[in-house]
């Protein structure tokens, strides 16, 4: 049987792959696991973004918890970063976020906190699955005064919005930024905060109805954000995710500045304000070539590992480094969070602006983004680990990567979290290697799905 964890915890089809079922289980083991060693009554805090299946998954996950003697505190609609930090500040036993990030409304997911704020690693996962999976054997369930309650709280948002302006204290007066909120959890902490700064701010797709979060909109889907900035005359647009862990950003003459960009420009500014840690950012093998040739030019040390914020999060602390990320606008500010934030990102990136007097374009120049391909192959969820066992797509990757070598890269990868293998190819012209990529990529799911 597939494993439950993905690179981000549970994910499914809500009520279809993730029922309410899975999700009590998921409490009643997540509780059990991550509590067992604790001599007094735990206590987990629950947030979720704006997804109309939030309500029933969440409240079925604490009728798990409190069915194994765990109290939940539950902070309603907030940013995966926001409950990591009020994990952490309350120093509660754990957290668990109720988002499927970017995906669409039918998905959902559970991902846990420990009390640190920090994703499980794979062995605690693997403990919580096999508690499911061996039908919660061993489990004790209180009766009377030993089941947990629940406590529902309203005030949390704005802890966390305080939270983030004083860890980037920054005048934000004469900017005009327009804020896409994708209709989810940041359609309120984001647009608040960057008011309370002195910002000017236009905010779009911050009206969640339960149906709309992701739907054209925030990071995954930015044409109408780059518009808006061109319209608005504004000097900066700013995208989030549905659960606002990511920030992409577009500039005044609406053009893209991706995370490797962010991540540039951040860590350059770092760099120079001695406040770089190790001298190096964290980054995947996704990220552009163009990212690591910035790096070597400003003597900034990259660390690279697999695809996944989990991954770069466990290098930094391995390693001691306060910056890292993913392209896809993941960036982990170890100093002030544990986790990928995008309302952190935007404050940081909108702080070198303001410093540095520069707008966005003269600041993303700093590096040379490389021609990338990127093609999702729909497969088998199954069976999107197994590519490389037919013969026939290992021969088409051998015969690409053959044909890039010395001049670009070859890199596939199974998706984490959706039933998708990842094609991408980076090279000199975006013309041919859009067309390698769609063909490899076409093959893939012809012999797969």
């Amino acid at each position: 049987m597939a494993r439950l964890f993905g690179t981000d915890g549970v994910r499914g089809v809500a009520n279809e792959e993730l029922t309410p079922l899975l999700a009590m289980q998921l409490g009643q083991a997540g509780a059990y696991v991550l509590t067992k060693e604790k001599a007094h009554k735990p206590t987990i805090m629950v947030g979720c973004d704006t997804r109309i299946s939030g309500d029933m998954l969440a409240n079925a996950l604490m009728a798990g918890a409190c069915s194994v003697g765990a109290n939940c505190i539950f902070v309603g609609v907030l940013p995966t970063p926001a409950v990591a930090y009020l994990t952490r500040k309350y120093k509660v036993d754990a957290g668990v976020v109720i988002s499927a990030s970017h995906n669409p409304v039918e998905f959902n997911g559970i991902k846990f906190f420990d009390g640190d704020g920090y994703k499980l690693p794979d062995a605690l996962e693997d403990e919580i699955e096999d508690m499911i999976r061996g039908n919660m054997q061993g489990i004790k369930f209180p009766i009377g005064p030993g089941v947990g309650k629940i406590k529902y709280r309203t005030d949390a948002r704005e802890e966390y919005i305080n939270y983030a302006k004083n860890a980037v204290n920054v005048n934000l007066s004469g900017l005009k930024i327009v804020v896409d909120c994708a209709e989810g959890a940041a359609h309120y902490t984001s647009v608040e905060t960057l008011k309370e700064l002195g910002g000017n701010v236009v905010a779009i797709h911050n009206s969640p109805d339960g149906t709309n979060i992701n739907a054209n909109c925030g990071s995954t889907h930015m044409q109408e954000l780059q518009a808006r900035v061109v319209y608005e005359k504004a000097d900066v647009g700013l995208a989030f995710d549905g659960d606002a862990d990511r920030l992409l950003a577009v500039d005044g003459n609406g053009k893209k500045v991706d995370g490797d960009q962010i991540m540039a420009i951040i860590g350059n500014y770092m760099r120079e304000q001695g406040k770089l840690a190790k001298n190096t950012i964290v980054a995947t093998v996704m990220s552009n070539l163009g990212f690591f040739l910035m790096a070597e030019k400003q003597c900034i040390n990259m660390e690279k590992t697999k695809v996944g914020d989990r991954y770069v999060l466990e290098r930094m602390k391995e390693i001691h480094a306060n910056l890292g990320g993913e392209q896809s606008g993941h960036i982990i500010f170890l100093d002030e969070n544990t986790t990928g934030d995008g309302l952190l990102s935007a404050l940081h990136l909108l702080q070198v602006m303001v410093d540095t007097g520069k707008s966005l374009a003269e600041l993303a120049s700093i590096m040379e983004v490389l021609p990338q391909a990127l093609v999702n192959a729909k497969v088998a969820n199954h069976k999107k680990e197994k590519y490389m066992e037919y013969p026939e797509i290992a021969d088409a990757i051998a015969k690409l990567e053959e044909k890039f070598n010395g001049e670009g890269r070859v890199l596939i990868r199974p998706s984490g979290t959706e039933p998708l293998v990842r094609v991408m190819i980076e090279g000199k012209d975006q013309a041919v290697i859009q067309e390698e990529a769609e063909k490899l990529a076409g093959l893939i799911q012809d012999i797969m799905f």
